[in-house]
Formats: C-alpha cells, sequence, structure tokens
C-alpha cells in the first residue's frame, strides 16, 4: 500500500523522495548553473553596477523573474512535487527555458547599450567594471538557459515534448514578438486600417497563446490528432492575416498620403512614435517569417508521420 501511494505521488517503489538525477544529470548542471549566473548578476548589479531609467528596471525585472523561475523549476525537480502540478513538466520547463532565452537576449543587449560607457567618470572604472562583468554574466546565463533547450529535444527511444519541437519553440517566439508589438505602444488607431492590423497582431498573439497554454496544460493530449490539424490550419491562416498586415501596416504609417516617409527631424530618441511604427513594421515582417517557418514544420512532420505509416 505504501509503495502505491508513493507511485501515486510521483516517488518510485522503494526510492528516495529526492530526485538524485535533477542535480547529477547534464541538466541539471545546466540549471545550477543558471541559478549561479543569475544570482551573480543579480548581486552585481545591486552591489555595484547598478542601474536606472526604465531600460535598466527593465533588465533587473528580468534577471529576478528568470532567477525565481528557474529556482522553482529546480526545487520542484529535486523533490519531485511537480508531479502534483496539473502541467506537462516537460513542456512547461522546456517553455519556460525558451522564454528566459528570449528575455536574456534583450536584457544582455539593453544593459550595455544604455550602461557600459568606454569612458569612466572621474578615473573611477569600478561602476563600470562592475557593468561589464554583469554583461558577461548575463550573456553566459542566456547560453545556459539555450543549453536547457537544446537538451530538451528528441532522444533516441524518447520523443521530444512539443514544446521542444521546431514549431514549439518557433511558437514562443511568435509570442514572444506578439508581446514586443504592443509593447511599443505605438498609434494602432491612425486608420481603419492600422486598426484592422492590430486586430490581426491581437487574434494571433491570442490564438498561438493558446496553443502553448494547451500544450504546456498537457490538455491537449487527449485530443492530439484533431488538435495537429487544427494546429496546422491555424498556422495557414496566420500566414495569411500576417502577410495582409505586412502589406497594409507600411502602406498606412510610411506613405506620404497617410502618414510620414522619413523620420521627423527633433524628434526625441525613445519617445518618437516614427519610432515606435518602425519597430512595429520590422517585428510584423519577423514574425510573418516565424508562421511561414512554423507552417512549413508542422507539413514536414505531417508528411514524414504519413510516410512511416
Amino acid at each position: 500500500m505504501l509503495s502505491k501511494r508513493r507511485a501515486a505521488n510521483g516517488n518510485p517503489p522503494g526510492g528516495s523522495y529526492l530526485n538524485r538525477a535533477a542535480i547529477l544529470s547534464p541538466l541539471g548542471a545546466v540549471r545550477l548553473t543558471q541559478l549561479a549566473l543569475g544570482c551573480s548578476v543579480i548581486s552585481l548589479v545591486v552591489h555595484t553596477a547598478g542601474y536606472d531609467a526604465p531600460y535598466g528596471t527593465f533588465c533587473m525585472v528580468v534577471w529576478s523573474a528568470c532567477f525565481a523561475l528557474s529556482v522553482a523549476v529546480f526545487v520542484l525537480d529535486v523533490t519531485r512535487l511537480h508531479s502534483c502540478l496539473p502541467v506537462s513538466w516537460e513542456n512547461l520547463t522546456v517553455t519556460l527555458a525558451a522564454s528566459a532565452t528570449l528575455l536574456y537576449l534583450m536584457a544582455s543587449v539593453l544593459y550595455p547599450v544604455y550602461f557600459v560607457h568606454p569612458e569612466c567618470p572621474y578615473h573611477d572604472c569600478e561602476v563600470r567594471n562592475f557593468r561589464v562583468a554583469v554583461t558577461a554574466c548575463s550573456w553566459a546565463a542566456l547560453v545556459a538557459y539555450g543549453v536547457e533547450v537544446f537538451l530538451s529535444r528528441a532522444k533516441p527511444g524518447r520523443p521530444a515534448p512539443y514544446m521542444a519541437t521546431p514549431s514549439g519553440l518557433l511558437k514562443v517566439v511568435q509570442v514572444f514578438l506578439g508581446c514586443g508589438i504592443f509593447a511599443t505602444r505605438s498609434e494602432f488607431s491612425l486608420h481603419a486600417a492600422t486598426i484592422y492590423c492590430a486586430a490581426v497582431f491581437a487574434v494571433c498573439l491570442a490564438a498561438t497563446s493558446l496553443v502553448v497554454a494547451l500544450n504546456v496544460s498537457g490538455r491537449a493530449a487527449p485530443v492530439r490528432p484533431p488538435s495537429d490539424r487544427m494546429v496546422t490550419l491555424y498556422a495557414f491562416a496566420a500566414v495569411l492575416l500576417y502577410l495582409s498586415a505586412a502589406v497594409v501596416w507600411p502602406i498606412f504609417c510610411f506613405d506620404k498620403k497617410y502618414g510620414t516617409p522619413v523620420r521627423p527631424q527633433g524628434c526625441p530618441r525613445g519617445k518618437c512614435a516614427w519610432d515606435g511604427l518602425l519597430v512595429v513594421t520590422v517585428l510584423c515582417f519577423v514574425n510573418l517569417a516565424l508562421y511561414v517557418a512554423d507552417l512549413c514544420c508542422s507539413q514536414r512532420v505531417r508528411f514524414v508521420t504519413q510516410q512511416r505509416v
């Protein structure tokens, strides 16, 4: 009876309550590296490096949130308590690792751009050196999260979780860029056409987030065959929607008849509406390319499956 209870709680019968593989495996070593580097980044920033302004606050929030999530994932894996959660653990961890990789990429670029300068004020280079160390640790942590995503791919005799496949990882990036489009706080209400584009971005972001949430929650598994078909059809629809937005948005934002083709002179850096419109244009085209790649990956997986059958 006791063995059955242990098995139901995610513990192997007769085994220990702690998961030694969570520490002694390559994946465990990578997660420990993430914790060490994340702690180092936060400590260096708080100690001397410092931060200010919205960009610095964003970087600090990214480092703190990723460190907190890494601690939670490591503790749940070591104690086997993740078996009590109503989620697909492998899909959840690879999604968090991929998201942390993208967030660390942004922070690793923004922090040195705004806070690391070649000259030392008053010949005191201590702050600059600490900020260089923060940047180095941040890039190293970025690599560590990327390695976790790499280790989550398929292994001989064991299929990869959906979120570790190219299609799953592309969806994480699509959601990330979709959030970035709305984070620019651009003027989407300039014309009826730009409102349409905003609706396209919002619908695609919501639908892709739903696909990710279903796979992470594990509720997609019982309906796997129709789910694959629906995801492929959605990828095709998203390509058409983003293609229309990629045509309409630049016309109504940068054409002389509706917008401004060139950046206005004297437009303040960081507060220029024209810059936001340009960023949305770039992200729109990048996301369109990602949706096309996602559609190709979905078709390739379906073709390979049919060939094997």
